[in-house]
């Protein structure tokens, strides 16, 4: 990679010996870079040295100067860009509404990402004769005041660099030299106001204030606010709850943002009788921890408010509620909630919230399948027509797998629909139904009404019924693909259950495609798992729990086996496992299971047959991702029961 210096020479924008006299200067000022000494020493243009550091791509990012300087931490960095992505915002404005960095900090690091000065602007001392030569429009829109002029020379403050072809074009058009300098958006702000008596607040919405303005408090800061007293009344708290500058709305939303941050799926608040603290808890890779302990004066404002949000009755405290809540009216995320409320002792309500991982689908190789379940399943997708299930209990990632599938075949040339509940994760090309069994419109009926729409491909969000399930057989006979979930333990368990449930076996083995049984299982924690060379007892304790007579079918040796084990850092909140990975178990549906099938074969004569056509069962796949570092045995037993 060539250096700034060597560039600038090679485009004869300076001289070598230019470049030696700056490399010189820089060993007295080690923290300026070579291009502003040059710009200093009056032998390069600003606008010159940006033309062709912008060409080059010769540009440090913003976000490593803030790291370089310790401003910022990766994970606050992380969180910033994932505000910034859901409010369509900048970085920089994310990171600010978030209270991860003060303003002046920022506009100094922005200033040495473009080599440029930073400046601070007192909007006292600016002469008001220089409004004449920038128009009032220009500036606002720019972001940008003139502050000074010297001779020839017009200095302009800016929050952001301008392009060099704007600013030639403005010397041009004022007949001036331009000296560009960064300063803080609010000191442009007052400058503005000063010079043009303008506010230039219409560079960020109400929408974005509104909504924004919720986050920054800690939930410490949140907890301090609260007033002492004695035990609350519930008529009280209710009517505190409605006012929009309350203490409770800014918690609640706090405690959804922080469970979205964390990559939570469920939040569970918990509310106890007496001065007990209510508890909050989430759930975070399938495991709950504490998240925080509320004082007990909030226990019936608390799921008042979650109420509210998801237009339940907050009067109705004697029965079960559910609904939903979009939280983008509250808060800065766009996504849905799915709220349930339950009576508990002592007149009090639970609250659990299930944060929809609305999104786009995984990438079909980020499944994690082996490499026989994959080709399976990827020949399984590629039928013309038959009945394609995944299965699990829920939570298992079966939804997941399911659109990861259909986003292969998902053309432009086959009609997809899909009848789901909820519909979490959207494809561009899929025809997405939401089911409402409250009105009558079920899995089944939704079934019935697709095979009048033309389709091609069919997915059913799951069988709950035998009716849904004959449906779903016949339609994959009449020459559609048809995929859909159901919650059994295993793939072999799967085919004895639709039998029992009143499917003829004919049609049903003529149908079948494939099962996938899948579980989620913890990874573990790339940044600090440590590794270890097993001994020969735990060694031969997996080989046997995989099945010695079927263990040298793997190619793992153990001479060269190596596993991990968890340890625990701040990036995994000390518990030594981050993100999930799938296990599975891909039954296909050979000819003699076909056969099987039609006699109403049981489990174990399933399950036998299914081994012999190639399956490994959900401990085997799991075993084999232990011995490969992906997650280790403690994860495998408590997700597979057998």
């Amino acid at each position: 990679m060539k250096k700034v210096g060597e560039l600038l020479v090679e485009q004869g924008l300076i001289t070598r010996e230019h470049l030696l006299e700056a490399l010189d200067l820089q060993k007295v000022f080690p923290d300026q870079p070579v291009g502003q000494l040059l710009c200093k020493l009056g032998f390069i243009k600003e606008s010159d040295l940006g033309f062709v550091l912008d060409q080059k791509n010769k540009r440090r990012k913003l976000t490593d100067i803030l790291l370089e300087s310790s401003l910022i931490d990766p994970q606050k960095i992380y969180q910033a860009r994932e505000l910034a992505k859901q409010n369509n915002i900048s970085l920089e404005k994310a990171l600010l509404k978030l209270n991860y960095i003060d303003e002046e900090s920022l506009s100094k690091a922005v200033a040495s990402q473009y080599d440029m000065p930073y400046v601070q602007i007192n909007a006292q001392d600016i002469d008001l004769s220089l409004s004449r030569y920038i128009s009032a429009v220009y500036a606002q829109k720019q972001r940008i005041a003139p502050i000074s002029k010297i001779g020839n020379t017009l200095t302009l403050a800016m929050a952001q660099p301008l392009k060099s072809h704007d600013i030639r074009e403005l010397e041009d058009s004022i007949r001036l030299k331009i000296i560009s300098a960064i300063a803080t958006e609010t000191s442009i702000a007052h400058s503005l106001k000063r010079l043009y008596n303008i506010d230039s607040v219409s560079t960020v919405t109400a929408n974005d204030e509104v909504n924004l303005d919720i986050v920054p408090d800690s939930i410490i800061d949140l907890l301090s606010k609260t007033s002492a007293g004695d035990e609350p009344e519930v008529e009280e708290e209710t009517k505190k709850v409605t006012e929009k500058d309350s203490v409770i709305v800014k918690l609640v939303n706090k405690i959804i943002y922080d469970a979205y941050m964390n990559k939570a799926s469920d939040i569970h608040i918990e509310p106890y009788p007496g001065k007990k603290d209510v508890i909050v808890r989430t759930r975070v890779d399938g495991q709950c921890s504490i998240y925080q302990r509320i004082p007990y004066k909030y226990k019936f404002a608390l799921p008042s408010r979650i109420k509210i949000m998801g237009d339940l009755d907050i009067a109705e405290r004697r029965k079960p509620q559910d609904g939903k809540i979009e939280f983008k009216k509250f808060g800065p995320l766009d996504i849905e909630l799915r709220v349930a409320t339950m009576p508990t002792v002592g007149g009090l309500e639970d609250v659990v919230i299930r944060v929809l991982a609305s999104g786009d689908p995984i990438g079909f190789g980020d499944l994690g399948l082996t490499e026989r379940n994959l080709r399976v399943f990827k020949e399984s997708l590629a039928r013309p027509h038959g009945l394609i299930l995944v299965v699990g209990p829920t939570g298992s990632g079966k939804t997941t797998t399911l659109h990861s599938g259909l986003a292969q075949i998902n053309q432009t040339n086959r009609k997809i629909w899909t009848a789901e509940d909820p519909v979490e994760i959207t494809q561009a090309g899929l025809r997405q139904v939401q089911v409402n069994p409250r009105i009558g419109f079920t899995f089944a009926v939704a079934l019935r009404s697709f095979l009048r729409l033309d389709p091609d491909v069919i997915m059913v969000g799951e069988m709950r019924d035998e009716e849904t399930a004959s449906t779903a057989v016949e339609a994959s006979l009449t020459g559609h693909l048809v995929f859909s979930t159901l919650h059994t333990n295993s793939a072999p368990e799967t085919v004895t259950r639709l039998l029992e449930m009143g499917l003829d076996p004919y049609s049903f083995s003529d149908s079948l495609v494939c099962i996938l049984a899948q579980r989620l299982a913890r990874r573990l924690c790339k940044d600090c798992k440590t590794s270890f060379v097993p001994s020969e007892a735990e060694f031969e304790e997996l080989v046997d729990e995989y099945d010695r007579s079927k263990f040298a079918t793997t190619g793992i040796e153990r001479a060269e086996t190596t596993m991990f084990r968890a340890v625990g850092c701040d990036r995994c909140g000390h518990t030594g496992y981050r993100g999930r990975l799938g296990i599975h178990e891909v039954l296909e549906c050979t000819d003699e299971l076909k056969s099987l099938i039609k006699r109403r074969a049981d489990t174990d004569n399933v399950r036998e047959q299914a081994a012999k056509d190639g399956m490994t069962t959900l401990k085997q796949d799991g075993i084999i991702k232990v011995l490969h570092g992906l997650t280790d045995i403690y994860e495998v037993r408590r997700v597979c029961i057998k």
